[in-house]
């Protein structure tokens, strides 16, 4: 590492809260799949931002439709009407197959409002007795970090010392189905599940399971809420993960790539039966669907429509599947899992923790973040060469095999 990057990490540290543990580099530009830092050196990126950047840094579509918004207008606040806002609400809702959307700008702010629309409807359309609504939900998920979404965490990092927790949540354990149907009550407003579980590792659930909450929910009169803030718009090599079992949730929570890389953008999506609940005044976003945002996210929605991008998930994600398979029988890794364009990587203790492995992968030139110790998330954009792909893995494989 340069002199100048590490004064730059130093003065990070110093002044950030630290709240993250990043690797020690200092990204300057990036193109596509690759980026490159302060000192000229280049990287293969397989992470994505995890998943934001499903489209690569710098696309040129993206890039122009930013550009050409910012020289007309940015911002209005809610208080008005701005003409960008009608077609980003119908033509997210159509993607989607729905009908309203609840714009906003983080993940974590769009699972907020997917919990207040949940309860809302409970109490107005369900007849759920007034501070009484239960929202259903896995173990080992991941949603956000704000107060609330904590209060149901199962992580004990994410969780501890930040109590008192929000009541309203039960836990239940992800792909089990018995016990989900005896957590459902006559209070049950909703269950709010990830597609695939990808802070956890990417967990896929079983076969039939997505189905199986489907056909609970409807028959228990519940909402079913799928956090496709990961998994969403092309990762799994379908536009929503949920597709892959022929699934449609009641509502969709979507973020991360739906702002190409570029803005925050995040959306909550369903019928007007659910989020026609909501009266002036009663939720509301400064930045939500905001000129500049929604320019960025109807280019997004534009290049999802030729299903280009899914379909090169799929494509890849066969490919990136069957080398890391290669891997799985090597002794050096115990575990492979994934969907589409996306995998965790269950690293053995010989090879060491993986913070380690993702240390020594920089150190060749490639960007992983691990997860819950031994895991490595490999997230790809989806716009990656196959060569790129294939030197990836290869540069996995020559570190688990210098351990």
């Amino acid at each position: 590492m340069t002199a100048a990057a590490e004064d730059l990490i130093a003065l990070a540290e110093a002044h950030c809260a630290p709240t993250y543990a990043p690797l020690p580099v200092v990204l300057a530009t990036g193109e596509g799949a690759w980026l490159t830092d302060v000192a000229g050196r280049r990287y293969l990126d397989l992470l994505a931002g995890y998943s934001a950047l499903n489209f690569g840094h710098g696309h040129p579509r993206l890039v122009e439709a930013a550009r050409r918004q910012l020289q007309r207008l940015t911002l209005t606040s809610r208080a008005f009407h701005h003409d960008r806002f009608a077609a980003f609400c119908a033509e997210l809702a159509e993607l989607c197959g729905m009908e309203m959307v609840l714009p906003a700008n983080t993940g974590a702010e769009a699972v907020e409002g997917a919990i207040k629309t949940a309860r809302k409807w409970g109490y107005r359309v369900k007849g759920v007795p007034a501070e009484m609504a239960k929202i259903v939900v896995a173990g080992g998920n991941f949603h956000g970090r704000t107060t609330t979404i904590v209060s149901f965490s199962t992580d004990s990092e994410a969780r501890a010392d930040f109590g008192p927790y929000t009541p309203g949540f039960e836990i239940v354990p992800y792909g089990d189905l018995t016990a989900l149907r005896g957590a459902l009550t006559e209070n049950t407003v909703a269950v709010l599940l990830e597609p695939v579980q990808g802070e956890s590792g990417v967990i896929v659930p079983p076969a039939g399971y997505l189905a199986g909450v489907r056909e609970l929910t409807r028959e228990r009169n519940v909402l079913f809420v799928a956090d496709e803030i990961q998994s969403g718009l092309g990762r799994t090599g379908r536009t929503f993960a949920c597709e892959n079992e022929g699934v449609v949730p009641d509502v969709y929570v979507l973020g991360k790539a739906l702002g190409g890389g570029i803005v925050p953008v995040s959306a909550v999506v369903s019928s007007a039966a659910v989020l026609g609940v909501f009266r002036p005044g009663e939720h509301g976003s400064t930045f939500g669907g905001n000129p500049l945002a929604c320019a960025v996210a109807l280019e997004v929605i534009a290049m999802l429509r030729t299903g280009e991008y899914q379909e090169r998930a799929a494509r890849l994600g066969e490919r990136l599947h069957r080398l890391l398979g290669e891997l799985a029988g090597t002794g050096r890794v115990t575990a492979v899992r994934g969907r589409g364009l996306w995998a965790g990587v269950d690293v053995s203790p010989a090879v060491g923790t993986g913070r380690k492995v993702a240390e020594r992968l920089l150190a060749r030139g490639v960007l992983v973040k691990e997860t819950h110790g031994a895991t490595i998330r490999i997230a790809p954009p989806l716009v990656i060469g196959e060569e790129d792909l294939d030197r990836g893995v290869e540069q996995l494989r020559a570190v688990l095999f210098e351990a």
